[in-house]
């Protein structure tokens, strides 16, 4: 009788291992991609921010040689300080948080459109070295928003799959692992541009 004792002590204490060692991998695997989220936010806001810190500069070689096209100089102006003063931090990214900090950053990339194009008037800005190299910043700089926003959804779809997968999931719910939001395109970006000359 004691040697059957024995082994129902050793086989439970082996399936409460087990359990202890699936919560502690889930656990730690939730942290894990939970903070790469975060890490991926911080990069779509450090984009952000460059883009922001390079349009004072762009304003103001614009404004030398436009500086009656002052409605479109206060539009980008004010469009960067709204979106400078949009916080949202990785762990509050509600769907309506997140539609708010789109819509000002749509706002200062309508802008700077529009700006741009006010410099295709001016021959002698279009060919000025420090408007160029600006120009040139604010494209790349709009790439590297493009792949931060893909990296970020990257590691929120990896994150998301993993909360709600099973058995992970029940691991997810206890400790309070919830999904995040991912960037979506803007509203009417289905549409094509329309270009007329």
């Amino acid at each position: 009788m004691k040697k059957g004792k024995n082994w129902t002590w050793i086989v439970v204490a082996a399936v409460v291992a087990l359990v202890v060692i699936f919560f502690y991998s889930a656990y730690n695997g939730f942290v894990t991609k939970d903070e790469a989220v975060k890490t991926a936010w911080a990069n779509v806001e450090t984009q952000y921010q460059r883009r922001a810190d390079l349009i004072p500069n762009l304003v103001n070689t614009v404004k030398g040689y436009a500086g009656h096209e002052r409605s479109t100089l206060d539009a980008v102006v004010e469009a960067r300080a709204e979106a400078l003063s949009f916080q949202v931090s990785a762990d509050d990214l509600t769907p309506e948080r997140l539609a708010e900090f789109q819509r000002a950053q749509s706002r200062v990339g309508s802008a700077l459109g529009r700006l741009i194009a006010v410099a295709e008037n001016y021959p002698d800005l279009k060919a000025n070295q420090n408007f160029l190299e600006l120009q040139a910043q604010l494209e790349g700089t709009e790439n590297r928003i493009a792949v931060a926003r893909k990296e970020y959804n990257e590691r929120v779809n990896t994150y998301n799959v993993a909360i709600r997968r099973f058995p992970s999931n029940l691991v997810a719910g206890l400790f309070g692992f919830g999904p995040q939001e991912r960037f979506a395109a803007a509203e009417g970006s289905e549409a094509a541009p329309v270009v007329s000359f």
